[in-house]
């Protein structure tokens, strides 16, 4: 998956920008058309000279959908993996629906629909 990483008012570590695009990477086993994403990493507090907490944002794009997950946390690998989980679940949601309009109940009533409407002709 491509992702965008953006660190905003600091320089971020190779190695966690690294760490950020292998675990966000194992969303693709979720969700199948994952086009992309954004990360934004945010340092809350950082107009005083103490940190208090680090934001991790991200954006991942979907045919049809954005998702959008904003996590906080002491470190950004817990924010990271706060985000994973609740992508996770998003993305499984997000390919249930997709995949509701093939369930079986759906797929009878179609059948139904289709054996009502043939058409006979009338003999004459």
């Amino acid at each position: 998956m491509r992702l965008q990483m953006h660190a905003v008012k600091f320089t971020a570590d190779q190695s966690l920008l690294d760490f950020i695009q292998a675990k966000l990477n194992k969303l693709d086993t979720f969700h199948d058309r994952i086009i992309g994403g954004e990360v934004f990493l945010r340092l809350d507090g950082a107009d005083s000279n103490k940190v208090k907490e680090k934001i991790v944002e991200v954006r991942l794009t979907i045919p049809g959908k954005e998702l959008f997950v904003k996590e906080h946390d002491k470190s950004f690998e817990s924010a990271t993996d706060r985000v994973l989980d609740v992508l996770k679940d998003k993305l499984v949601r997000c390919k249930e629906k997709r995949s509701d309009f093939s369930s079986p109940a759906i797929t009878e009533a179609k059948s139904r629909v289709q054996e009502d409407e043939v058409f006979e002709p009338d003999e004459l």
